[in-house]
């Protein structure tokens, strides 16, 4: 019997709430098939399969939100009977049932959060914290002070009426990539090196390039910062992987996630798979595909799960460069800001050239400074070369 869970699409998911299952029990299915699709705090994500099997049962009902490991469906495996797969699934139904019986345990608040009540008089607010309460239709009576002896302020008179009003899909987005990167940031210890990149060489390149192509086959630039951070990658490799379980586990790959500024608000770091493998054209396709059905809210399971390591480029929003926060279990994430073009010394002339800041984030767990800063000056060797980089090793 394989049991299909609700999967983690990243460090910033722990629930999701299933829109549609994609098939019926009965229905035969194989790896890489698409069997539900679950709303999470940043999109509609399409859930795959991970077995070769049969549908024997589906059980979660579509709208139902579940936490990440809940068992939603279960599958026959070949060879397997049906009198076997009922038996296990009884087994299965009877636990679920013994543990849903369960009483919980009465929470015991702790004595600092017990409420003002009647038998402590009349609670005590400030007059500006009243006049607000009643703006908002909040009765202060019911609220818990931090002032001086219990006493209602209006920052808490404001922070009970958000807790009361139930927010969008993009103030929760919001809320779990603060979560999530406010727990990298406080359990991975960072640091950060910074390396001015000239584009003379890759500016050149394209422009022949996209010479004779229409607007919608041009060339961009971001094809080509991926692939260079992906062959620096195959070069330095303690920085395309993750830190689980007190230890370094490298990628199986190199996938290569792509933030992606939604514009709905927020970010999302789908991967690109296998980068390496893929001439300038082909990877150019994927990641405007990619965006586009980011921003569509159609992005499969394993282009968020997959990545090995981040890159995120400002593009042309105004800022020379970026020092981003890792996106754990990952252990580095890369930044490219603005293309800027500055003075910069060629053959003992200087000269107007466009530059760019590649920075890198890395995590001291796994890797230093010394090792991180060949890793960047790779970068920057590669691209100038961007004929070697257009070509699929």
């Amino acid at each position: 019997m394989i049991e299909f869970r609700l999967p983690s699409l990243g460090s910033d998911m722990d629930k999701g709430t299933l829109l549609e299952w994609r098939v019926k029990a009965g229905d035969t299915v194989r790896k890489g098939d698409i069997v539900a699709v679950v709303d999470t705090t940043k999109a509609a994500i399409d859930i795959e399969c991970w077995h070769d099997g049969t549908v024997e049962a589906l059980l979660i009902e579509p709208g139902a939100e579940i936490p990440v490991g809940t068992l939603m469906a279960v599958l026959r495996e070949a060879g397997e009977t049906a009198e076997h797969m009922k038996a296990q699934l009884d087994a299965l139904r009877t636990a679920a049932a013994a543990t849903a019986a369960a009483p919980p345990a009465a929470p015991q608040p702790p004595p600092d959060a017990v409420p003002l009540t009647a038998e402590r008089g009349r609670t005590t607010a400030s007059p500006a914290a009243r006049k607000r309460a009643a703006e908002l239709g909040l009765d202060v009576e019911g609220l818990s002070g931090t002032g001086a002896g219990g006493a209602i302020t209006l920052a808490d008179v404001e922070a009970a009426a958000f807790k009361a009003r139930a927010p969008n899909r993009a103030e929760v987005m919001r809320q779990t990539i603060a979560a999530a990167m406010s727990r990298s940031k406080r359990e991975i210890p960072h640091y950060y090196l910074a390396e001015d990149v000239p584009l003379a060489a890759a500016t050149a390149y394209l422009a022949d390039r996209n010479a004779t192509r229409s607007v919608t086959e041009r060339i961009l630039l971001a094809p080509l910062f991926l692939q260079a951070v992906a062959r620096a990658l195959q070069r330095y490799p303690e920085f395309n992987g993750f830190f689980q379980n007190g230890v370094f586990v490298p990628g199986t790959g190199i996938h290569v996630g792509v933030a992606i500024a939604l514009r709905t608000g927020g970010l999302i770091a789908p991967a690109l798979r296998d980068v390496p493998g893929k001439d300038l054209d082909t990877l150019n396709r994927e990641l405007l595909d990619l965006v586009q059905r980011a921003r569509a809210g159609s992005l499969k399971a394993s282009e968020l799960a997959d990545a090995t390591i981040t890159v995120t480029s400002l593009g042309d929003q105004g800022v020379g460069s970026v020092f981003p926060i890792i996106y754990a279990p990952q252990v580095a994430i890369v930044g490219f800001g603005r293309v800027l073009e500055r003075p910069w010394v060629v053959d003992g002339v200087v000269k107007p050239t466009p530059l760019v800041t590649a920075s890198l984030g890395a995590d001291h767990r796994t890797s230093d400074g010394h090792r991180g800063g060949l890793f960047l000056a790779l970068v920057r060797g590669l691209l100038q070369q961007p004929a070697e980089l257009a070509t699929a090793l």
